[in-house]
């Protein structure tokens, strides 16, 4: 059974929210990146019969933070994020810009990727996907993957930010490209739902990704003369 995924655009950015659940009816949701409106949140919780069961944090940037410690104190659910990027949630006044609402919490587990969390009755695979932040991560459940500001539908997260770098940002989709099926949906921190392999496709800022992909794909072509078919569909 498919996982039950509602998004809602919180916050002074209209940054997506997720409220995951095992499926449609579960008592107990994950809610990820809540940055604003944890009032209004709770609201849908109830509407939806359901109650927070833990917090993920897919980065430190104040957008995606400034309904946690509201939501965390109200509900008592346990706190995920980015060991690297801790600071930003307990000292979140000294990071978000002057009266953006949001109050320092610190979170009760720390991580760098690599780990499985068990909340709410849905298993998430944290990776590493640094790039847009310094520790930024993604979660992984069941074909659904929580992209943060990795991953956008036709676009990719900033890189003029501090910490943020062009050549790690894609070296983290390619990696993802390399490890999760086309079908995977993400789910981005800004903007609509996409597909790993649509935006790999299509997307014109990893066009250097289906550059290499192209070349990979006309060496090995190269290497079995016999088939003599290099369409070049990896570099579309």
């Amino acid at each position: 059974m498919p996982l039950a995924v509602d998004r809602y655009e919180l916050g002074p950015l209209r940054t997506n929210c997720y409220v995951v659940r095992s499926r449609r009816g579960a008592e107990e949701c994950a809610v990820v990146d809540p940055g604003g409106d944890a009032a209004d949140l709770r609201l849908e919780l109830a509407r939806l019969g359901t109650s927070c069961a833990g917090i993920l944090i897919t980065h430190g940037h104040f957008d995606h933070l400034g309904g946690v410690a509201d939501l965390a104190e109200g509900t008592g659910a346990e706190v995920w994020m980015p060991e690297g990027e801790r600071e930003r949630l307990e000292r979140y006044p000294e990071f978000a810009p002057v009266g953006v609402p949001g109050r320092p919490h610190a979170p009760d587990h720390l991580l760098s990727g690599g780990e499985t969390l068990e909340v709410a009755g849905v298993s998430f695979e944290c990776l590493a996907v640094p790039g847009h932040s310094p520790a930024h991560i993604a979660f992984y459940a069941d074909g659904e993957l929580f992209s943060g500001d990795l991953l956008f539908a036709g676009s990719v997260g900033r890189v003029d930010l501090p910490g943020a770098d062009w050549d790690t940002l894609l070296a983290s989709v390619r990696m993802l490209s390399e490890r999760l099926p086309p079908e995977t949906v993400v789910h981005p921190g800004h903007g609509p739902e996409t597909t790993l392999g649509v935006e790999l496709a299509r997307n014109p800022f990893l066009a250097e990704l289906r550059a290499v992909a192209g070349r990979s794909d006309g060496q090995a072509a190269g290497a079995r003369p016999e088939t003599g078919d290099a369409s070049g569909d990896a570099g579309a």
